[in-house]
């Protein structure tokens, strides 16, 4: 029998098992887990692994239960990417291992160490159609860094630990999948330490080549990326754009991996990104991508302007040497890790005389006025001039109530953000145009469903955010529609006292297809309009905070009573920005053309 202080209620943590023991395999599962620093699990209790859910507290371990398992999914991303350390997310076999799969593949591409615990169908009832039975392998494939199945009790700890490993190692999201009956019985196992890799700059060769490249680069620009976040390379970044004199834009999404403060700051490139970082990088004869896998959504052309440098060298760092040259032509490929290429580059170009030291001056002016003229135009574009927005704007006018331009409202949050804030974003028209308009100091501070696009991303993940980090203002910004999929989760919220803030952009419609509507397809609006009630009175029903604005200069007071309720009175509070059915650029302009039809009954379909 195991010994009776380690199942006491007391939440006093046990030392960490050394050595071969006698144990139970839930022991071995949870010890492995406490010995990885695991102290927060989201998920839905189960009788799949109650018998391990048992002992977590006495491990030092909190369940914090939710609504739905997808957003358990999504706290484990938003509690990955804050801390930097594992995520973890369990729910009951079958059903709620699947409700996760959205979860997990939005992990996948933020590259989140994520480990997904996956309880299983008994072995003795595999094959035979039972209750909640599914094959959970094949669920999770295309998002998963590593699958680990127990193949036998005896080996919990060994596929626990290896798990908890890859998922740092491989930087994503792995699967521990373990047959519910093998919680159960007696086995001798050692608990693994936990084995972390010691990353380098890359080979010598190609670095040396990366910086001959840079010495006689006249016009540098840097791509600072998701791993300068995730590789603690903010300075290190900053060294190296200091060295150069080159602008410094941030690659889609990734609008916190230079600080905003900095004057070779330019802002983030793609989708609803800054003029400034697309018209400094088109100037550029060599391009550092650090610690940037290029993805191809993130270089689109945007604002008119087809940007990429179609002739410039381009040197990609990237710790996975798969996505090196994979998505544009480069000139060197550095496989290593973003914060140590960054210092060797910098000490091979320290003393040497550099091609563009002699148009430093003239590269600060330039880089200064385009972001001048950036913000100018921000200020300046208070609403959507095309016209369909303006027919919408003026239709507007003659409903009851009062709606307001949504950039117009977004620079005014912007103004009022707290400092160390934390914000995700979810996927929808206006939250794109937000790209603009957020900007950061630190890393690990924005967050956004990256390449996978799901709704309902932003809520779950500012949630599992702020349990990594409770001392930092943890804001989401969510369309009506995204909003309708995660707005559950306000009771997680309030039930476990995990204070946060969510801003709802409410216009009534799905805005980004919408647009698609719009310029394809002759205004034929199908499925577009939401009927909605009021999401802060469903707020209050839930027991948070709600807040309706109407008024552009209530805006800024009421994310600050928002986050003065979250920091100091511990209250989630949901602000409803009531907007304009205004649009701003098409969401998919890249994959859209206009119909064709043959059939004469489809014929005024064109």
């Amino acid at each position: 029998m195991p010994d009776q202080a380690r199942l006491s209620t007391k939440s006093t943590k046990p030392a960490a098992v050394t050595g071969p023991q006698k144990m139970t395999p839930s022991e071995a599962f949870v010890e492995t887990m406490a010995v990885n620093g695991v102290t927060d699990i989201f998920g839905i209790m189960g009788s799949a692994f109650m018998d391990a859910m048992d002992i977590f507290a006495p491990a030092g371990i909190r369940l914090i239960p939710v609504v739905h398992e997808q957003g358990a999914g999504h706290m484990a991303d938003g509690y990955s990417r804050v801390s930097g350390r594992h995520g973890v997310v369990i729910g009951q076999n079958g059903p709620g291992i699947s409700n996760c799969v959205t979860a997990i593949a939005a992990a996948y591409w933020a590259h989140s160490p994520v480990v997904i615990v996956t309880p299983e169908t008994g072995t003795m009832g595999m094959g035979l159609g039972g209750f909640q039975e599914a094959n959970q392998l094949p669920m999770f494939e295309e998002f998963t860094k590593y699958q680990g199945h127990v193949t036998n009790p005896a080996r919990m700890a060994e596929f626990t630990g290896r798990c908890f490993d890859r998922a740092m190692s491989e930087m994503g999201p792995t699967q521990l999948n373990i047959p519910r009956d093998y919680f159960y019985g007696e086995i001798k196992a050692e608990i693994p330490q936990p084995s972390r890799l010691d990353r380098g700059p890359g080979g010598e060769k190609s670095l040396n080549e990366a910086a001959a490249l840079l010495a006689n680069a006249k016009f540098p620009v840097i791509i600072s990326g998701g791993g300068v976040v995730m590789g603690d390379a903010i300075e290190e970044c900053k060294a190296l754009a200091e060295r150069l004199g080159a602008p410094v834009v941030n690659s889609y999404l990734h609008n916190d991996s230079f600080p905003a403060s900095h004057p070779l700051w330019t802002g983030p490139l793609g989708y609803q990104g800054s003029k400034a970082a697309m018209k400094l990088i088109a100037q550029a004869d060599v391009v550092v991508a650090l610690g940037s896998r290029l993805g191809p959504f993130g270089t689109l052309p945007q604002h008119g302007m087809d940007y990429w440098p179609k002739n410039a060298k381009i040197i990609q760092i990237d710790a996975d040497h798969k996505m090196l040259g994979l998505v544009k032509k480069i000139s060197v490929g550095i496989c290593g890790d973003a914060k140590a290429a960054a210092v060797a580059l910098t000490q091979r170009l320290a003393n040497k005389t550099l091609a563009c030291d002699a148009t430093r001056a003239e590269r600060a002016v330039t880089i200064q006025a385009e972001k001048d003229a950036w913000e100018k135009e921000l200020d300046d574009w208070t609403h959507e001039k095309d016209a369909f927005s303006l027919d919408m704007i003026e239709e507007q006018k003659k409903e009851p109530g009062n709606y307001l331009h949504p950039r117009q409202v977004l620079r005014e949050l912007e103004k009022v953000m707290p400092e160390d804030v934390m914000v995700s974003t979810d996927i929808g028209n206006i939250n794109s145009v937000a790209n603009s308009y957020l900007r950061f100091e630190k890393p690990r501070s924005f967050f956004a469903a990256m390449s996978f696009g799901n709704c309902g991303y932003a809520f779950p993940t500012i949630i599992g955010a702020k349990v990594a980090a409770p001392h930092r203002p943890a804001i989401a910004y969510a369309g009506d529609g995204a909003w309708g999929m995660s707005m559950m989760e306000t009771m997680t919220c309030v039930r476990h006292n995990i204070p946060v803030t969510a801003v709802v952009f409410h216009n009534r419609q799905w805005g980004a297809e919408k647009k698609n509507q719009v310029d394809f397809y002759n205004r034929r609006f199908v499925a577009g309009e939401l009927d909605n009630q009021s999401f802060a009175g469903i707020a209050k029903a839930m027991g948070a905070e709600g807040i309706v604005v109407d008024q552009l200069e209530d805006v800024g007071p009421a994310l600050k009573k928002a986050i003065d309720m979250q920091m100091n009175h511990g209250k989630t509070t949901i602000i409803e920005i009531m907007c304009t059915r205004e649009l701003g650029d098409p969401f998919r302009r890249d994959a859209l053309s206009k119909p064709v039809r043959f059939l004469d009954k489809y014929k005024d379909y064109v």
